[in-house]
């Protein structure tokens, strides 16, 4: 079996994501800032019969990250499923006339630079297997701009753009790219957002390979 790699992995989305996808038979690489704490996950997912290794990259920082990725595949062997979703950082998000060119550095960072790296770094194994999956997730900003989440807004924006544009140029490669928009927060028990309904979509996306984007709840909830 191949891998998945989870870029900006957590206890919530990420870890549901990775029991998913683990008990499909995927060995599953765990990529955050904090080493600590995803190898405390990785270590959760070991002890339920889940191949799982963390690794350790800021995804604002490009060669960080593809080292990050390429240690994963030496220690886990290709990756097949490349998962983008890190959460963004809170001053990403300030009101759009408070927002200065200097502002969007971060996002633009976190949201384009990152997921550009990301792909680039997975890609040429993808195409070794002759098949691949790419998700993206993000949240509602990134159909809906929103006038005090300015940051999120237009880097989500640009995000959804590459997306939706390796959607179209990869599918005749047999790589898959799609988008998940999740509105609002993650809430456990929550019938569409609760993380594991979440990484079962997720999941279904994978498998069922049709269509770029897609929507965890209606944009208003």
């Amino acid at each position: 079996m191949t891998t998945i790699a989870i870029i900006g992995a957590g206890p919530g989305l990420g870890a549901a994501v990775a029991h998913r996808f683990g008990r499909e038979g995927f060995d599953v690489a765990l990529v955050a800032r904090h080493l600590e704490r995803t190898a405390a996950l990785a270590a959760g997912l070991t002890g339920q019969g889940v191949t799982a290794r963390a690794f350790t990259a800021d995804v604002r920082d490009p060669k960080a990250l593809a080292a990050a990725l390429d240690e994963a595949r030496a220690a886990l062997g290709p990756i097949e499923v490349l998962q983008y979703s890190p959460v963004p950082q809170p001053d990403f998000m300030r009101p759009v006339l408070e927002t200065t060119h200097t502002d969007l550095t971060g996002p633009v960072e976190f949201s384009v630079y990152g997921p550009v790296t990301a792909v680039q770094q997975v890609l040429p194994g993808m195409r070794e297997l002759g098949r691949g999956t790419v998700l993206f997730v993000n949240g509602g900003t990134a159909v809906v701009p929103h006038p005090d989440r300015a940051g999120t807004s237009i880097a989500f924006a640009a995000q959804s753009a590459y997306g939706h544009l390796l959607h179209d140029s990869l599918a005749g490669e047999g790589i898959h790219v799609a988008q998940l928009v999740i509105p609002g927060a993650i809430v456990a028990g929550h019938p569409r957002k609760d993380p594991a309904v979440l990484a079962d979509t997720l999941w279904q996306l994978h498998r069922d390979r049709h269509g770029f984007r897609h929507f965890a709840d209606d944009l208003d909830s």
